[in-house]
């Protein structure tokens, strides 16, 4: 008879270890989440300014790449339950990791806005399977009682990145002029080669693969929640697409210009604007197991509004031109609570729905998700080509992260409510 925590195992070639290889499983993802999003995504925010001198990029161009990337992430996501379902999420991870690779060498060596496009599109395919892969993965492998906070560590891949690109591109950039870009592409597509390989050799589909069985407390996470009525998920569903939408349009217009606004329009130099940068990566490392743990203990709902509330704030500060020690609290909203909303989402599918299922309805949540991110940098960009800052563009998603808190609020947590009780 299994104990009522959980069975400890590992694969045999590594021997016994100190954790439950689920933590292995995280920290696999943490790398994982680094190169798909951090590296595939959040690196392009700041190569952007170096990267759009050395193609000659208007604003509407620069905008034009990222949408093209978030709608190929879109794509993958949709297509990562599939392949999961066929492959295994183990393969479709390394598969992503390989695709990633081969993109971001072709926007390495691009000569002119089409190829980096172009290019870099395929890099959002890549990126979309291996993100919403690696956090079905977490249903796999953690019970409910843990879920929120597993996902959250996952997802602090992203800041790892961000402290990694705010420091390394712009000593690049020095050392290696009008050409560093390219460099760091090449630099950066070694490291999600390198993650590639480890994936491959330390995921595992499911716990029972080493002899396991998934984190968490198996008593108190048995308890029999009163099914959602199909009306109430579907409903519920749309208000996580919804929600997720929101996220999506407001975070990645911060994230794709603040480096460049810092440069073009508030006279920060390069490195000076990769500090700040490094101190989101920083402070965004805290915000996945912080908020994640809140919505594990508080509930999904009340997670999600504290984010989007600090992520309103944020981007107010910026929006409104105020003096620049502004900036600072503008980097402090954000990076705390920056990556928060996808892990939260992963645990939330995860309460409802069954682990086999969750990689699809986070594909389909993804939809969403990648609806906003595609969205987001393209009106972004044009609305900086007309006014000649990103200033309406950052009150823009302080609008669309103030509706997402007050959506938040309205929200039943999925599977939240055992019999008899009322918990929302």
């Amino acid at each position: 008879m299994a104990p009522e925590y959980e069975r400890r195992a590992s694969p045999a070639w590594l021997g016994p270890l100190p954790l439950h290889y689920g933590w292995v499983v995280v920290i696999v993802g943490v790398l994982v989440t680094l190169s798909s999003l951090g590296i595939a995504r959040f690196a392009f925010g700041m190569i952007l300014p170096s990267m759009a001198v050395g193609l000659q990029l208007s604003y509407s161009q620069m905008g034009a790449i990222s949408t093209g990337n978030f709608i190929a992430y879109l794509v993958g996501a949709l297509a990562s339950g599939w392949l999961t379902t066929r492959l295994g999420a183990r393969a479709t991870i390394v598969a992503s990791q390989a695709v990633i690779v081969l993109s971001l060498g072709a926007v390495a060596l691009s000569s002119g806005f089409w190829v980096a496009a172009v290019a870099f599109t395929v890099t959002g395919l890549g990126s979309g399977v291996g993100n919403v892969a690696m956090l079905g993965l977490v249903s796999h492998w953690f019970r409910r009682s843990v879920r929120g906070r597993a996902a959250g560590i996952v997802v602090t891949g992203s800041g790892y990145a961000i402290m990694m690109s705010g420091v390394l591109i712009p000593l690049v950039n020095r050392r290696f002029g009008a050409d560093g870009w390219r460099v760091n592409w090449a630099v950066l597509t070694t490291v999600v080669a390198v993650i590639g390989v480890l994936a491959m050799l330390l995921l595992r589909n499911h716990p029972e693969d080493v002899g396991a069985t998934a984190v968490g407390h198996a008593v108190r996470d048995a308890v029999v929640h009163e099914p959602i009525p199909l009306g109430e998920q579907r409903r519920t569903t749309l208000r996580l697409g919804i929600l997720y939408a929101l996220f999506g349009f407001s975070y990645i217009i911060y994230v794709t210009f603040i480096v460049t606004t810092l440069v073009d329009d508030r006279g920060f130099d390069e490195s000076a604007a990769g500090w700040f940068w490094f101190a989101v990566g920083f402070l965004s490392v805290f915000s996945g197991p912080i908020f994640g743990a809140i919505s594990d203990h508080a509930g999904r709902k009340t997670g999600l509004a504290a984010v989007f509330a600090m992520h309103a704030v944020s981007f107010l500060l910026v929006g409104l031109d105020l003096p620049d020690p502004s900036l600072y609290f503008s980097v402090v909203f954000f990076g705390i609570a920056a990556w928060s909303i996808p892990g939260i989402m992963g645990a939330a599918v995860g309460d409802y729905m069954s682990p086999h299922q969750a990689v699809r309805s986070l594909g389909v949540l993804t939809v969403f998700f990648g609806a906003g991110q595609a969205i987001g940098p393209a009106v972004a960009g044009v609305l900086a080509d007309r006014s000649g800052n990103f200033n309406s563009s950052y009150l823009l998603a302080a609008a669309f992260a103030a509706v997402g808190g007050l959506v938040s609020v309205g929200m039943r947590q999925p599977g939240s409510q055992p019999r008899g009780g009322t918990r929302a």
